[in-house]
């Protein structure tokens, strides 16, 4: 190819490429107008007229579409097996309502919630344990799952003075990703970005604050093998190993939906001394077993606030697979 053929190619390439960046930046700023327009919908909606469009809205997303309908069935035929399929599809569609109104509640925290009236929304159930410990010099792991409005939790724990850190991957959408983190940062609910975040949490439980974590998601086959609702999963190591390494309290928490919308109880389940497992070979194991149970006991109370569209259980350990194998 001639020198004037390569710088062609080459020229074409550089503007196809910053062509296709700015159809990327056009679309990601369309699909941000259109959520903001729809969020400012939903805020202007009364509270009843939203629990309405939330319960058409589950019936259309789990009976007609059935968005992720088989991944949901079979994670509701593993946690309760008792349970006839009649029951799991009612268990399911409450599952969907609960997350619209998830969003119905997130659109309208920060209208409705604040310093001055959060105990008209929020019931505090074995909080001043979290609070002492909150205050205490000793860094703390606050550990959560996809359970109740996880989001209105880092919200009202900021409003209570007592600011917090969590690591989120970034949304692809770098418009959504700044709106959703203003709203995090409001109250002092601080984001740290999934890749590269080892050194900043250790900067963090350096200076004694306190880091959240969703700890419900499966972690591949070379995480640690818990039991959850009677099934083998794969879980993060990294809390049990950030406890044991760093001196850090953990507590189990979660923020649940109580006689209706915008009512939560902001509960502190129980909270585990990491000192206890100092002389275990099997330390890691036996804390992420403990907080994954004590995650299973709260989603028991109330499953339809849990978010059942993720594929938790897949595999087995590798130990079985070799055996399986043999």
């Amino acid at each position: 190819m001639s020198i004037f053929g390569r710088r062609f190619f080459c020229n074409w390439h550089k503007y196809m490429g910053a062509l296709s960046s700015t159809g990327r930046q056009l679309l990601d700023f369309a699909v941000y107008f259109v959520v903001r327009i729809l969020i400012c919908l939903v805020q202007a909606l009364p509270l009843r007229l939203g629990c309405r469009l939330a319960s058409w809205a589950a019936w259309l997303a789990g009976d007609v579409f059935q968005i992720r309908g088989k991944v949901v069935e079979e994670n509701l035929a593993y946690a309760f097996p008792a349970l006839s399929r009649e029951e799991r599809k009612r268990l399911a569609r409450k599952m969907w309502e609960h997350l619209f109104l998830m969003v119905l509640e997130i659109a309208h925290a920060p209208r409705k919630i604040h310093q001055t009236n959060w105990r008209e929304f929020v019931e505090l159930n074995g909080v001043s344990g979290l609070v002492k410990l909150l205050l205490d010099k000793r860094p703390v792991l606050i550990v959560t799952g996809h359970l109740g409005n996880f989001e209105v939790g880092g919200y009202v724990l900021g409003l209570l003075g007592f600011p917090t850190h969590t690591i989120a991957r970034p949304l692809d959408n770098p418009y959504l990703d700044r709106f959703v983190n203003r709203f995090r940062a409001a109250t002092g609910q601080h984001i740290i970005p999934k890749n590269g975040s080892y050194e900043r949490i250790l900067d963090v439980l350096a200076r004694g604050q306190a880091m959240t974590f969703l700890a419900d998601q499966y972690a591949g086959e070379k995480g640690c093998w818990v039991d959850f609702f009677g099934r083998p999963t794969s879980a993060h190591k990294a809390i049990a190993l950030l406890a044991l390494e760093n001196d850090a309290l953990v507590a189990v928490c979660a923020a649940r939906r109580k006689a209706g919308p915008m009512h939560f109880e902001l509960e502190n389940h129980t909270v585990f001394d990491p000192r206890s497992l100092a002389d275990s070979p099997n330390a890691v194991p036996q804390l992420t077993q403990w907080y994954t149970h004590c995650l299973e006991e709260m989603i028991r109370q109330t499953p339809e606030q849990y978010w059942w569209l993720h594929r938790r259980w897949k595999g087995s350990p590798p130990k079985k697979r070799v055996k399986q194998a043999a």
